[in-house]
């Protein structure tokens, strides 16, 4: 991994120790090769919690937990233009206000969600995230019950610039923060125990050589409305029988290529294979995690002909056979080409522009679409009395184009929170409603998957 773990601690005085400057490691230097004014990389995090948060109160209990992980406290060096590297310079105290409470009003929801899909907090002060609390009115009217959770309570908008950190890595921030505020427990919950084979098998994959499948044009928004678009809904945890070889990250998986097949037959588009990204995060979530870009990415074919729902057990199966094999290889988080690409041997300028025309290049062969699982969320969220626990948490990756549309979940209090994000210039929010739609009747499906004998594992019980 490359976030780089300076150790948490109390207080809310700066570094002590560390080097003022660290340079930026190999994903958030690509990521800054790559910035777009018109698609920023931000990462949105929204968490609902049922009551009121007293503001400096608040304000204070963020300050400290920035201070507890101190990585997050970072900006970008200026460097000549000769400069080989990019750095971060690590910042005693806040160069800007992270904690904001809009004013309140009927659609402070929307206005909250359109900010942090538009507004990527800058890079030049420190910290790159921003914090909004916006407040719920007490009657309905909010957005509907699929996405809002009730009337009432405060909505946590958390807003990542990408390139300097991920959502876990704030989410980790936030859970501190939470524990300084309401004094409750806010320690991570073990990880789930998992079934199935131990030893992954390699499973025959298509070829990683031809172009995957992009995701059909649907009605995009008109060109003046740039930036990314966003839905997010509330559904069941899918069920899957004791014992099941695959994970609910593998139906999830399942459901988002299905969805992406269907959609793509509705729009007439030549059958292709489908090549999903899926980040892996191998690191701790105590108060020791390492705050930064912390997961490598991995990506997950499916050929066209094996896209049938009919044959759901079998394509589970297959899924997670697959999924297993990927998570269990050492890989460098961007691939091994990335590592050439931030290698400091000539200036970091010259290096941008190539990387910016090799991403150019190489977009038919990015992958088909992004699902980012966070699994369920390891932290309570307890602000304590007055304020209370989350009972809904919802996060979302950038979706730029050629990808043009990502998939995030994540589970709170037994629910699957799911977040739809695209390009504008592929999709308008007709069309995310549709998709959100096949994506729940395809992870329904994964519920009811019965196994034909030549998909049990040697040995099992019929």
């Amino acid at each position: 991994m490359t976030a780089l773990d300076h150790p948490a601690r109390d207080g809310t005085d700066g570094p002590v120790g560390p080097p003022a400057r660290i340079p930026f490691p190999m994903v958030d230097e690509v990521a800054r090769h790559c910035l777009q004014e018109g698609e920023p990389e931000t990462v949105h995090i929204e968490v609902h919690l049922p009551g009121r948060l007293d503001p400096d109160r608040l304000r204070r209990a963020f300050t400290r937990a920035l201070h507890r992980h101190p990585r997050i406290m970072v900006r970008e060096a200026a460097r000549p233009w000769y400069g080989r590297r990019y750095e971060w310079e690590l910042t005693p105290a806040a160069d800007v206000e992270a904690v904001l409470f809009p004013e309140p009003d009927r659609d402070a929801l929307k206005h909250a969600r359109d900010r942090a899909l538009r507004d990527a907090p800058p890079l030049s002060a420190s910290p790159p995230v921003r914090l909004e609390v916006v407040r719920l009115p007490e009657t309905a009217g909010t957005g509907g019950s699929r996405d809002t959770g009730g009337p009432g309570g405060t909505v946590l908008f958390l807003t990542i610039n990408h390139t300097a950190l991920d959502g876990p890595a704030c989410l980790r921030v936030l859970a501190t923060a939470a524990e300084l505020y309401g004094g409750r427990d806010n320690s991570p919950a073990a990880p789930p125990v998992r079934t199935g084979a131990e030893t992954p098998r390699v499973p025959d994959t298509p070829s990683s050589w031809a172009p995957p499948a992009r995701v059909a044009r649907g009605a995009p928004t008109p060109s003046r409305h740039q930036g990314n678009g966003m839905l997010v809904t509330e559904l069941s945890v899918p069920r899957r029988p004791e014992g099941a070889p695959y994970t609910v990250n593998d139906q999830l998986m399942v459901a988002t290529a299905l969805m992406i097949a269907h959609w793509n037959r509705e729009h007439g588009a030549r059958p292709r294979p489908l090549r999903i990204t899926m980040p892996v995060d191998d690191r701790s979530r105590g108060t020791d995690m390492p705050i930064g870009n912390g997961t490598r990415l991995v990506e997950v074919p499916f050929a066209p002909g094996e896209l049938d729902a009919s044959d759901m057990a079998g394509l589970l199966r297959r899924t997670a056979d697959r999924t297993r094999a990927l998570k269990a290889r050492s890989r460098p988080q961007l691939g091994h080409g990335a590592s050439l690409l931030t290698a400091p041997v000539v200036p970091v300028a010259w290096r941008a522009a190539f990387t910016r025309g090799l991403r150019k290049a190489a977009g038919p062969w990015t992958s088909t679409t992004l699902l980012s699982n966070i699994g369920r969320v390891p932290y309570a969220l307890d602000f304590g009395e007055g304020a209370g626990r989350a009972h809904a948490v919802w996060f979302s990756a950038p979706a730029r184009m050629p990808r043009g549309l990502t998939v995030t979940t994540a589970s709170t209090a037994g629910r699957l929170h799911v977040a739809l994000r695209w390009s504008r210039a592929l999709l308008n929010h007709g069309d995310g409603s549709h998709l959100r739609d096949l994506f729940e009747h395809y992870l329904h499906a994964t519920q009811h998957a019965p196994e034909r004998p030549a998909d049990r594992p040697s040995g099992s019980a019929p």
